[in-house]
């Protein structure tokens, strides 16, 4: 058994090198003893303590209600209005919090927490490049909204020399608007570099490459939300005003896809969370939200994996989290592993499976940001185009934050495939032709992207014929990650109740209260030969219950006791269930590697983590104290300065090409080898050899410092 205090301790030593921000410890649960039930935990313990200290809080109030009254009488002071979610930004004594939260005015009360923040190859392997080739689909239209540090001024990748009206040029670039959170600025700007870096993933051309570097969509329309500041850091409200300057002007930008290469820790559920709640306002809007999972996924100390540490709102099911894999710089698919630094489920607090997906995230190649910080502090990893510049034009990263962007730019070829895509459908068709390569559900999600299978499929349903055979491909996984349930045997139809808007992923009934309706069930467990139209295709539609009289254990048929289920439910029998999440006992030797639930009163083991098919040493929330709090990253200790972000991860600098031909005329099909990847459920993988960034630590200042121009 580990030692946790340990392991926690360690989390102190990070940087913003890979997921680009830092964020604090989480808060104790309240725990009754004078807790307040409109603050939360981290609030609550502010309150208990008192003293001369000030919080940053955000205010969620009663509609039709005016707490300026009540803020002069505790003496708060307002900041920015979050109106997405009815909501005030406060700076506010400790001492006056109960008092605030006594106002009929207020509804609940949050802590307002700290957050942060090589193509080619990438984009080949990914099968973006034969997407743009074979069907000529490059984003052109697609609005993509970047919450991060900003975007430089001038890039030449973000420029547009062809003819597609729907493409957007403001100023010669691209980018279509910025809007600053931070510093209230009008014009584009990165200080910190790691906004620069993601927007070229998702959308730069290659121009200064004549090509070679280009992004997944090199034709979408980027709008850059700066939330976070020179030391890429911030606070969640700069991400929530960013999520509702969306809501209110995704129809002019036609903002189909928004990329959150930011996190925060996991305080509380995303049911009541408002950086959660926020995304979830974005997404039932049908504006798909793609995030990244983290950058925690082993121990620092020790180098081993570990899980448990997906971020906010990456922990939330209406989001799409990304994890990352190694593409380890060869031109194939058939040696990419996961890579070890990428957070993995289950999310504290709800205990839910994550990620849904992993992309490749190790050693990417993107836009620079001169200047910046990080084009300061990484001048070591920039890299020359093929043409001539005054500056560097590109810098390698590595992290779920250049994951998630990948995918963001496969999204966009989707939405210009099929534009009446929803985010559920979208998720459900990227796991739905992920690759599988056998790792646990938690490390993996539903497998590794397949961008061009992704847009087969998107494009087949966007207006399928009678007598056509629905796409299929030996390499798909052919299963949903629906919730905590693995769903298989079956065929996505548009039109199933999965795929509406008020349906939230992975319920058990739609918005109507009605089952829910995936597709329909295949008469082989390949799937390979059915055919849209046909008597077989209409009748055998696949709803949650009904085909498992167990009820707790779909997989899109029967129960089939491969040990396909990611939850341990009653329809498990001995030996039934290889990967779980938690379950309702804990017998034998399954108690043995538990990080919470072992050190709790007896009769109250309802949150067992992990079972016996796993090393399960490594979790990386829960303490040592015998109390059950979901720490996820941090200490357990009450400091709010944490950095984190790399831990110690150094980037494998690739050997990109710095010219196109190197890759022409590359079949994408052919990365694949006839058979499927060696099962590695029970390998731990290691990253190539360190080449590029090295740890630095970033102080995050105290929360009660406002950010440049206010909060």
């Amino acid at each position: 058994m580990i030692r946790w205090r340990n392991i926690l301790a360690a989390a102190l030593t990070a940087s913003i090198c890979l997921f680009g921000f830092t964020a604090t410890a989480a808060a104790k649960p309240a725990s009754g003893k004078g807790g307040h039930s409109k603050l939360d935990s981290k609030l609550n313990d502010r309150a208990n303590k008192g003293g001369p200290g000030v919080s940053r809080a955000i205010v969620v109030l009663n509609l039709s209600c005016d707490a300026t009254g009540d803020y002069a009488k505790t003496g708060a002071k307002r900041g920015r209005r979050l109106g997405l979610i009815n909501a005030d930004v406060v700076e506010i004594p400790n001492a006056q919090l109960r008092k605030l939260a006594d106002s009929s005015c207020v509804k609940d009360m949050h802590w307002d927490r700290r957050t942060g923040g090589d193509m080619n190859r990438a984009a080949v392997i990914e099968g973006a490049r034969a997407v743009q080739q074979y069907y000529g689909y490059d984003g052109a239209g697609i609005g993509v909204a970047v919450v991060d540090s900003g975007i430089t001024p001038w890039h030449d990748d973000l420029t547009y020399l062809g003819s597609e009206p729907n493409v957007q040029v403001v100023n010669g670039q691209r980018v279509t608007k910025f809007v600053d959170f931070v510093n209230g600025r009008l014009t584009p700007y990165d200080d910190n570099g790691h906004g620069t870096h993601v927007s070229g993933i998702i959308a730069g051309n290659g121009f200064d490459t004549l090509g070679a570097h280009a992004g997944m969509a090199p034709a979408a329309n980027l709008v850059s939300l700066k939330v976070l500041d020179q030391q890429g850091g911030g606070y969640i409200s700069n991400v929530i005003a960013a999520l509702d300057w969306i809501v209110a002007n995704r129809t002019t930008y036609n903002i189909r896809v928004v990329n959150l290469s930011v996190g925060a820790a996991v305080t509380e559920s995303y049911n009541t969370d408002p950086l959660t709640l926020a995304a979830k306002r974005v997404v039932d809007l049908g504006v798909v939200v793609v995030t990244a999972a983290g950058n925690l996924g082993k121990n620092p100390n020790t180098g081993e994996v570990q899980y448990g540490a997906i971020t906010a709102p990456g922990n939330a099911p209406w989001v799409l989290t990304v994890g990352a894999y190694s593409h380890e710089g060869t031109l194939t698919r058939i040696d990419d592993k996961i890579a070890s630094y990428g957070s993995r489920g289950p999310t504290a607090h709800d205990y839910a499976a994550k990620p849904d997906i992993v992309a490749t995230g190790t050693g990417i190649v993107s836009l620079s940001a001169p200047g910046s910080l990080l084009y300061t502090t990484k001048s070591g990893y920039l890299l020359s185009g093929s043409v001539l510049t005054a500056t560097k034009p590109y810098l390698s990263l590595t992290g779920t934050s250049m994951a998630s962007p990948v995918v963001a730019g496969a999204v966009a070829l989707m939405l210009q495939a099929n534009p009446q895509l929803t985010p559920n459908l979208v998720k459900a068709i990227l796991e739905y032709t992920a690759q599988d390569y056998y790792y646990d559900a938690l490390t993996q999600g539903a497998g590794f992207l397949n961008a061009k299978g992704a847009v087969d499929l998107a494009k087949f349903l966007r207006n399928p014929q009678a007598g056509q055979k629905y796409p299929s491909n030996q390499t798909w996984s052919k299963a949903l990650i629906w919730g905590n349930h693995k769903i298989q045997r079956g065929v996505i139809k548009p039109a199933g109740s999965a795929w509406s808007l008020n349906t939230t992923w992975g319920a058990a009934a739609d918005g109507e209260g009605d089952n829910i309706v995936w597709g329909t069930a295949c008469d082989t467990a390949e799937c390979d030969n059915i055919v849209w139209g046909t008597s077989a295709m209409d009748a055998r539609n696949i709803v949650w219950g009904t085909v498992d009289t167990e009820g707790d254990n779909i997989v899109w048929g029967t129960a089939d006791g491969e040990g396909d289920n990611i939850v341990w439910g009653t329809a498990c029998a001995d030996g039934e269930c290889d990967n779980i999440v938690w379950g309702t006992e804990c017998g034998g030797a399954d108690c043995d590697n538990i990080v919470w639930g072992t050190s709790v009163d007896e009769g109250e083991l309802d949150n067992i983590v992990w079972g016996t098919a796993m090393e399960a040493d490594n979790i990386v929330w829960g303490t040592a104290d015998g109390e059950v709090d979901n720490i996820v990253w941090g200490t357990s200790s009450e400091s709010d300065n944490i950095t984190w972000g790399c831990a110690g991860e150094d980037v494998p600098l690739f050997d990109d090409p710095e010219v196109p031909s190197v890759f022409d005329g590359v079949i994408f099909d052919a990365l694949f080898d006839a058979t499927l990847p060696a099962d590695t459920t029970t390998t731990t993988t290691e990253d190539p050899p360190p080449a590029v960034l090295t740890d630095t630590t970033t102080t995050v200042t105290s929360t009660t410092t406002s950010v440049g121009g206010g909060f």
